[in-house]
């Protein structure tokens, strides 16, 4: 396999993973971000750690989704995350949905 099979390789699979991203998105409420990877989770707890004065952060998810197009299963039921870097959450905003007059989208 050449050098550019494996560029053409990784840029169909980062395509994918994108695809799938923009697919599933709405189904999360939280975007996680660590210096490793990138998660969709509907629930997240961060819980600051502290060992010979170091301070760290325990991340736990679960339902969650992680952004590795190596991983042969992105959707995982937990997730635990140790780091000494930066962790960023965002919850994502939900649309709102304009039910019609009798409350519901089914005539």
């Amino acid at each position: 396999m050449s050098a550019e099979d494996l560029e053409k390789y990784d840029t169909e699979m980062e395509l994918s993973l994108y695809r799938e991203y923009r697919d599933i998105v709405g189904q999360f409420a939280y975007v996680v971000e660590t210096e490793r990877r990138f998660y969709l989770a509907n629930a997240v707890e961060l819980i600051p750690r502290n060992a010979d004065g170091e301070v760290y952060f325990e991340v736990r998810m679960s339902d969650a989704w992680v952004w590795d197009m190596y991983r042969p299963a992105r959707f995982v039921s937990h997730v635990r995350v140790f780091t000494f870097k930066d962790v960023n959450i965002e919850e994502l905003e939900k649309p709102e949905i304009n039910l019609p007059p009798g409350g519901s989208h089914f005539s």
